[in-house]
């Protein structure tokens, strides 16, 4: 069973030596055939059927959240994941030429390549409220593109990834290319400031500027899938039961502990009275949730402020450590329900005369991690176009993100870069060119002259004149001035 290293301060130096050696098993991890790298992970996809309770209870216990879910909304989209790479990653890591029709004429004789190379050491930062999904694929794409990796886990979450680099070793991954940092923040950062080649966070708004000040001074790349605050859009046509199902489903998945949960939601044209007569009987069906004292204070904070600035609040405020499902209708636009990351169940509607005011007000919100839409599909394409959000699910929410072909990533405060699908797997890489050239023709090397001038001058001319009679003119200059170029 892999050993956790338990890096508190004054272990700056070990991890450092931990990193060093790591490289040394990356380069020969990364000469290995993708194809063998490939079996080992289809190993570990089998080895994930086999292993499901133990993986379930390494998970739980979790708030909010039973046996089954853990199953549907880890394992199964772990496993599809996985797969996704054994049919695809082959090629799209493969090197791509590109096409001689794209070519300046100027570069004459000149091939080129576009290669995919690995990272080489990625630290991935895990998240508490998907401890296996998540960080899982993002382990599997690094170790595929060829990377070593150092998992350093949310507090409370290292057994699921301890389980995983033990199957991946079982499977015939060579030991140490996975290995696990202790649960402390202080670990990430020795790790940081020994020098990886990528970080890769799934958290917080908060946590993830955090992180990008320690990255700053190492100039380390990143990817930032930081936290949201999801816009739901309601149009007229809505089928309202199918909504207020969507939502309640929303907001009881995962405890409310769900990054693209649905917080604000937008009925648009009609009163937003009419669906909420249908979600509320369904939210109070969900069960408590037990919540950090953090999010607690938070959420009391948040729903305070919306009762006292004219929101009609349903629900109760949270007592003790725990809290029912809260709904608020017709918030303002500048309260802290619609414009904080909330990692709890709270839900508000808002009525909006028509798309361009629902768009503006959802606008005010710093956050775009996801949105959903309801309603006719050709009236939600035109908001899908210009939401500003990662990923926009039309007539569902949530579960369309888990389709292992699909990039996920955010934009503004929710973060950078994407992990999953093939966008996925080559931010696990980093990017050559590699350019051919034949024949012995070069006068770009001879010092610069008006033979030169000539020749670069009737080229422009050729390839980028604006009429046929200008372009032709060009062609003759060009053979004048080769011919001169050539001449002794």
């Amino acid at each position: 069973m892999p050993d956790v290293t338990n890096n508190s301060s004054g272990h700056s130096a070990t991890v450092a030596a931990q990193i060093e050696a790591l490289r040394v098993r990356q380069a020969n991890w990364a000469a290995i055939p993708i194809r063998t790298r490939l079996s080992i992970l289809m190993s570990v996809r089998h080895a994930l059927v086999q292993n499901v309770d133990r993986l379930v209870a390494a998970v739980e216990p979790k708030p909010g959240r039973s046996a089954g879910e853990t199953v549907t909304l880890e394992l199964l989209p772990l496993a599809d994941a996985v797969r996704f790479l054994e049919r695809n990653a082959i090629e799209i890591l493969a090197p791509r030429r590109l096409k001689r029709s794209d070519r300046p004429g100027w570069l004459f004789g000149v091939t080129a390549e576009i290669w995919r190379e690995p990272c080489g050491v990625v630290l991935i930062l895990g998240p508490s409220n998907y401890p296996l999904l998540l960080p899982g694929v993002q382990l599997f794409q690094a170790l595929v593109a060829g990377n070593g990796v150092l998992l350093k886990p949310a507090p409370g979450t290292t057994e699921p990834m301890r389980i995983l680099i033990e199957l991946l070793e079982a499977a015939g991954l060579p030991p140490g290319l996975a290995q696990l940092l202790g649960e402390e923040p202080e670990t990430a950062r020795a790790a940081i400031a020994a020098g990886v080649d990528k970080v890769v966070l799934t958290g917080s708004a908060s946590t993830g500027r955090s992180v990008m000040a320690d990255l700053a001074p190492m100039t380390t790349p990143a990817i930032m899938e930081l936290s949201g605050n999801d816009a739901v859009f309601v149009l007229p046509g809505a089928d309202l039961d199918l909504v207020a199902r969507a939502l309640a489903f929303g907001v009881r998945l995962n405890g409310g502990a769900t990054c693209i949960a649905p917080r604000r939601v937008f009925v648009i044209g009609q009163d937003s009275k009419s669906l909420k007569a249908k979600l509320a009987p369904l939210l109070t069906d969900v069960p408590p949730v037990k919540l950090s004292p953090r999010i607690l204070a938070q959420v009391t904070r948040l729903l305070q402020e919306a009762r006292s600035s004219g929101g009609e609040f349903s629900g109760a405020l949270p007592e003790g450590t725990s809290m029912v499902p809260a709904l608020v209708v017709n918030p303002s636009p500048d309260n802290g329900v619609m414009r904080e990351d909330i990692f709890a169940p709270v839900i508000s509607l808002l009525s909006v005369p028509d798309v361009t005011a629902a768009l503006s007000v959802a606008s005010l919100c710093p956050f775009g991690l996801g949105a959903s839409i309801f309603g006719p599909e050709r009236e939600a394409d035109v908001i899908a176009r210009s939401v500003a959000a990662g990923s926009v699910s039309i007539n569902d929410l949530i579960a369309p993100t888990a389709d292992p072909r699909l990039p996920f990533g955010g934009r503004k405060a929710s973060g950078y870069g994407v992990t999953r699908g093939g966008e996925g797997l080559l931010e696990m890489t980093v990017l050559k060119t590699v350019s051919r050239r034949s024949g012995r023709f070069r006068p770009h090397y001879d010092p610069a002259g008006p033979a030169q001038a000539a020749l670069a001058q009737a080229y422009l001319k050729t390839a980028h004149g604006s009429t046929l009679a200008e372009r032709i003119a060009g062609m003759i200059d060009l053979i004048k001035a080769l011919v001169a170029y050539r001449s002794p």
